[in-house]
């Protein structure tokens, strides 16, 4: 996905820019860059790859050099950034996240003809950052340029802009997919997504910026540009069940305590309905999963353990090398039993989600060659039946590397995409299906997954203005 960070003051913001991007990223893997804007010297910009390194490490000797009272920064998992574009609006920095489904359209339908070239990556697919910049220069004003790429975006785009006077746009996606919001402290503003981040920093909240609102933030304060449409809000559920950092709040919403409340949902509906099992412990899946495995842990009345300890000081996420066995290895690696909590028990782990399923298959292969004696396992969401189109969350080079939809071929085939819906319903023969076939598969002894009604109301916002595509298909 990716995350930004910018800020803009009466006094220089090189060191609250650089914690600032690093406290996002958790939500990015592949690139990172910074923008500081001096009124004397001009812009200073720096990019670095973060796959092996992470963002702290490759920046800290980029700092002595950075000096002003503006930037901007990102941690990408595409495409190099922040860039620095000259046009008729004049010289700016630009950083943008989301995912654009009809890049090579809009080059063909938008540029092509005019003869405009883009730089090719080593993919050989466009810059997605310079193409919303080219769509925004398209426009008299920047304001008309980023309401006109948005419009043309199929996917989502949510972004910064700072200009050569310093000010910094900031424009959420058309559809609040992600959030952007706005601290202050006695000398200037910051804006970013995770609240934490500027809280850390000695910002307090100021504003909360909804869907497709674009808003100009100086040292002085902030102005909305063009207003928001808070009706079509469709902000992403993952945020609170996976993505978002535990201490950040959204949309009024806590990340920590919605994954409590999720838990308990679980636990209170699986006792509900008979099927909640007698276990000596219930664990998380390290990291995202603990906080919902307490709250299952604390409604079921079964104590919460950690049988496996996941070993971070060398390898902090699972997902950093290039490489998908390197990153299987990795996985396995970082997983360091107790062998005290696992020998003989019986065990129920709550995980953030099931994706494809590789790296809990060996999870799984792993507790019961540390002799456990059962193993349950639970999902925060439903079965993701869908590749997400809009933040690429599971977005996946085909539907079927994702497990639910696996199962549903190999049950019905082409057949069961009419019934995809009843397939991610446990309460159906459908769904109960799928839940046995996992199951028999994967080596557990029951499977459960959250259903959409409870996740919802675990988030605990209208639950129209929340995206489902990844469960149900809707837009």
């Amino acid at each position: 996905m990716g995350g930004f960070f910018g800020a803009v003051s009466h006094r220089d913001v090189v060191l609250d820019l650089f914690f600032g991007v690093d406290y996002h990223s958790h939500l990015g893997t592949r690139r990172a860059g910074l923008i500081v804007l001096d009124q004397e010297s001009g812009f200073q910009r720096q990019i670095h790859s973060i796959e092996n390194t992470p963002f702290r490490t490759r920046f800290e000797d980029d700092l002595p050099r950075f000096h002003g009272t503006a930037g901007i920064g990102c941690i990408s998992d595409t495409d190099p950034q922040p860039l620095l574009v000259r046009s008729h609006l004049g010289t700016f920095a630009i950083t943008t996240v989301g995912a654009i489904n009809n890049d090579e359209e809009l080059v063909e339908s938008q540029f092509v003809s005019q003869g405009i070239q883009f730089m090719a990556m080593s993919s050989g697919k466009v810059n997605q950052t310079e193409l919303v910049a080219a769509l925004i220069n398209q426009k008299p004003t920047l304001v008309e340029g980023i309401l006109h790429a948005q419009e043309l975006i199929e996917g989502s785009c949510t972004l910064l802009i700072m200009t050569s006077e310093g000010d910094i746009i900031a424009a959420r996606d058309k559809f609040g997919r992600l959030p952007i919001l706005i601290g202050k402290d006695d000398e200037g503003f910051c804006i970013a997504f995770e609240s934490f981040a500027y809280h850390k920093l000695g910002y307090e909240d100021a504003y909360e910026l909804g869907p497709q609102e674009i808003v100009r933030v100086n040292a002085d304060g902030w102005e909305a540009l063009s207003p928001g449409k808070p009706d079509q809000m469709k902000i992403c559920a993952f945020l609170w069940v996976y993505y978002g950092y535990p201490n950040s709040n959204y949309e009024g919403m806590n990340v920590e305590v919605m994954r409590y409340r999720n838990g308990a949902i679980m636990a209170k509906d699986e006792r509900a309905q008979g099927c909640l099992p007698e276990v000596d412990f219930v664990a998380g899946v390290p990291d995202s999963g603990v906080p919902h495995a307490i709250g299952f842990s604390t409604e079921s009345k079964m104590p919460f353990g950690r049988p496996f300890i996941k070993y971070t000081p060398t390898w902090p996420r699972s997902f950093m090398p290039s490489n998908q066995d390197v990153r299987n290895r990795v996985a396995k690696m970082k997983q360091v039993p107790v062998p005290e909590l696992i020998n003989g028990k019986k065990l129920l782990f709550v995980d953030d989600s099931i994706v494809r399923g590789t790296q809990l298959r060996e999870t799984v292969d792993f507790l019961y060659s540390c002799g456990a004696e059962e193993v349950h396992m639970r999902s925060a969401c439903p079965p993701i039946m869908y590749s997400c189109k809009y933040l690429s969350f599971s977005s996946s080079k085909s539907d079927m590397e994702l497990i639910g939809r696996r199962v549903v071929d190999t049950l019905e085939g082409e057949e069961g995409l009419a019934h995809l819906n009843e397939y991610a319903d446990s309460s159906t023969e459908r769904g109960q299906c799928l839940l046995k076939t996992i199951c028999e598969d994967m080596g557990f002894d029951s499977l459960r997954y959250q259903s959409l009604p409870g996740m919802l109301e675990a988030i605990g916002i209208d639950p129209s203005h929340v995206c489902t595509y990844c469960w149900n298909g809707e837009e």
